[in-house]
């Protein structure tokens, strides 16, 4: 899909509903770094600040929390609307990754260190983009796993060995550092500094920015091979097939969803120190 502005051909890259996708998940993900990582560095003079700043560690944590959920949500949304777009409008599933993205990877590392003259043509997504996009679900993963473990570890543990528990901290910890040092030095840089790349906030790139980042995608465009709709009875028969199975996995997930947050709630309250007294106090008085 594309239109002119001021003689300028522009093209749609991602409609309404992914930009807002995209903005849900960037504010939970931001949050989640920014009440996770004072907890994984309790002792740094930021984390204490942070701590301090968002009303204490209770308060802290339940914002932490309440982001998770939020992200949870995203997920599932993200789950269902990719269906739609494979099982009814048929989409490409290009965001799979191809021995062709190994190829072009191997070019863009030749060319940038002048080994070659062209940088590899690539189409819908780059090699880059793929590389990110399964991170972020591989960690997604991690994430919810290990979050579930110390969120319920009573829970956990009547499955798994209680040292799952401390080493479900540890990964989830580590997990998180990892993501945000990605999305601060690799995204944030390559998309939004080197490129300053603006279509997941506008939907829209110019022919000349899909020509040096997409121009496999411009040619599919110009020649009518992009966006093939089905028609109307066709388009039917498959939302009637698609929207019995999203409404089974959408319960599903809203299912799991629910047992994640209300398994127990033994995580959920930060005990207070004990003092000297509480921890020995003789059950006969002292002379």
């Amino acid at each position: 899909m594309s239109k002119k502005t001021e003689n300028t051909p522009l093209y749609e890259r991602f409609p309404i509903w992914r930009r807002i996708e995209h903005l849900t998940m960037l504010l939970s993900f931001t949050t989640l770094g920014l009440t996770g990582l004072p907890q994984r560095f309790p002792t740094s003079a930021v984390g204490v600040a942070i701590v301090q700043a968002l009303g204490g560690i209770e308060s802290l944590r339940m914002i932490h929390h309440v982001a998770a959920i939020v992200m949870m949500f995203g997920t599932a949304w993200h789950i269902l609307v990719m269906g739609y777009s494979v099982m009814v409008l048929r989409d490409k599933m290009s965001m799979l990754p191809s021995l062709q993205d190994a190829k072009d990877g191997i070019q863009a590392l030749l060319y940038n260190i002048g080994f070659v003259k062209e940088y590899p043509k690539m189409g819908r997504y780059t090699f880059e983009e793929k590389m990110e996009y399964w991170a972020f679900a591989w960690g997604a993963i991690v994430m919810g796993a290990t979050g579930f473990m110390m969120w319920n570890p009573i829970t956990a543990t009547r499955f798994l060995p209680g040292e799952f528990v401390p080493a479900a901290k540890a990964a989830h910890g580590g997990e998180a550092v990892l993501a945000v040092l990605a999305i601060i030095i690799w995204h944030m840089y390559g998309v939004h500094i080197k490129r300053f790349n603006k279509a997941m906030f506008t939907g829209m790139q110019t022919e000349a920015e899909m020509l040096h980042e997409h121009p496999l995608e411009l040619d599919d465009i110009k020649s009518g091979r992009a966006f093939r709709r089905p028609d109307p009875k066709t388009l039917r028969k498959r939302q009637m097939i698609y929207f019995p199975i999203a409404a089974v996995l959408t319960v599903a997930m809203l299912g799991g969803i629910y047992g994640f947050i209300n398994a127990e709630d033994t995580s959920l309250t930060t005990i207070e120190p004990l003092t000297e007294t509480q921890i020995y106090t003789p059950q006969t008085p002292q002379p």
